[in-house]
């Protein structure tokens, strides 16, 4: 009767979460059905205040299919970046090219900008815009890794131009003004950028924006024109899931180091403490997030050997002391290699020099010393235990033969405590009050020499 019970109450528990499943479901869908009643236009709005990287790629890609799922008149994207990569920039820029719904980048708020990459997005979208005191451009593409031969700056030079102009081109904006931005790092405010004819639009806020885009007639990369109706359109934002949010902040390469460091001090407690699972654990989950942050970056493989170096080098400092020379090389190779770890387009992808410093300083000189803390340990005897007795020295309570003549066993006195010995054969007679060494544990047999010199006979 009781499991009879206890099953219904379950079944009641499932068919409750069903329940507020399926409210949950048609909530979402009669809300959307109604708008779709109302005859109300939908504009999708998102916010892309962030650098351009796989992440913030990802987000503008779930942006474009839930615009094209709500049939929304366009997609507003608020943007604000700094730059970023640039293998990344041309996969976004394919993304927006290749819309279903007519997709609006629209510089704001005021103090705003669409750097580098970000001016490559502005001039992809079908619309273009920005608001009063911002500014777009400086996109000429940076190698961190060093400086360029002639040749192979003109190449990339050549191969980011012809892809600016391969839209830009087609949305009719200025083919000139556009590569300046690339060739010579020119930047341009709303007003200029207008008169260049690089933009479309400056709106002093997104309601304004959706007043000056109502009616107007859009030519889509495809060819296909679409008119707008954006008048009194429902508003819908889209919010960074956790994944993104979470994911997004691992791609600051700073936390990423210093979450790699707190991972690998971890998994060492646990080496060196075995059995405390917590740290270990930890540990590894912190290891593989800080890997997974960086995989999605560009990272120099140099760089990466550097680091291994610097932790060989630790290693043989602690196993062969070197006064200190190998342990200062093993640190100064691991902040240099933290330093140059990420290849970064933009100061905010690159790991920063006090980053470096205090993670390369404090992880290498808490490295050496608990290595070579762990290694004298292991040296060192058994301390405890009856193997901590041998190369004690005793003393003999009473005469005995070595072993193979008669009287072989006797006493001897050591640590306080009284022992039963035999005496190791050819080292004579073992006499009373003489000093003797145990060389071996027998069970409750000490296997012991004779002492020579002047402890062989204690008073």
């Amino acid at each position: 009767m009781t499991a009879h019970r206890r099953a219904g109450q379950w079944a009641a528990l499932v068919g409750f979460a069903l329940a507020c499943l399926l409210v949950c479901v048609l909530a979402g869908k009669g809300s959307v059905t109604a708008s779709a009643q109302s005859g109300r236009p939908v504009v999708t709005v998102l916010n892309l205040d962030d650098t351009i990287q796989p992440i913030s790629e990802d987000f503008v890609a779930r942006g474009i299919a839930q615009a094209s799922a709500w049939h929304a008149e366009a997609l507003i994207v608020e943007l604000n970046t700094p730059g970023g990569l640039l293998d990344t920039t041309r996969s976004l820029v394919g993304r927006l090219l290749a819309s279903p719904v007519p997709v609006v980048v629209y510089v704001a708020p005021t103090g705003s900008r669409a750097g580098s990459a970000g001016f490559f997005l502005l001039e992809a979208a079908d619309v273009a815009a920005m608001a009063p005191g911002t500014n777009a451009g400086a996109s000429h593409p940076v190698i961190e890794s060093g400086t360029l031969d002639p040749l192979m700056k003109e190449k990339l030079e050549n191969d980011t131009t012809a892809f600016l102009r391969s839209f830009v081109t087609k949305r009719g904006r200025n083919v000139d003004a556009a590569q300046d931005a690339v060739l010579h790092s020119k930047s341009y405010t709303e007003h200029e950028a207008l008169d260049l004819h690089l933009i479309d639009r400056v709106a002093p806020d997104l309601s304004a924006l959706l007043q000056t885009l109502d009616g107007r007639t859009v030519t889509r990369f495809n060819g296909q024109t679409v008119v707008l109706h954006t008048a009194n359109a429902e508003v819908r934002n889209i919010q960074p899931t956790l994944r993104e949010a979470i994911l997004d902040r691992l791609m600051d390469p700073n936390l990423a180091v210093l979450i790699l460091v707190l991972g690998g001090l971890l998994i060492y407690i646990e080496f060196n403490a075995p059995g405390t699972i917590i740290p270990g654990a930890m540990g590894t989950l912190l290891l593989l997030t800080a890997l997974f942050a960086l995989n999605l970056l560009p990272v120099h493989y140099t760089a990466v050997m550097l680091l291994l170096a610097s932790f060989v080098l630790m290693l043989l400092e602690a196993k062969f002391p070197s006064h200190g020379v190998l342990a200062v090389v093993g640190i100064v190779a691991l902040i240099f290699g933290t330093l140059t770890l990420v290849s970064a387009p933009i100061p905010e992808l690159e790991v920063h020099l006090a980053t470096a410093l205090s993670c390369g300083a404090a992880f290498g000189f808490i490295t050496t010393v608990l290595v070579r803390i762990a290694i004298r340990a292991r040296r060192n005897k058994v301390i405890t235990g009856p193997e901590a007795m041998i190369g004690s020295i005793g003393l003999a309570q009473e005469n005995f033969t070595p072993f193979g003549e008669a009287a072989q066993r006797g006493q001897i006195l050591i640590h306080g405590e009284l022992w039963l010995a035999e005496a190791v054969a050819g080292g004579g007679m073992v006499q009373h009050r003489e000093s003797v060494r145990v060389l071996a544990v027998r069970g409750l047999l000490l296997l012991v020499e004779r002492v020579p010199g002047p402890l062989s006979r204690a008073e």
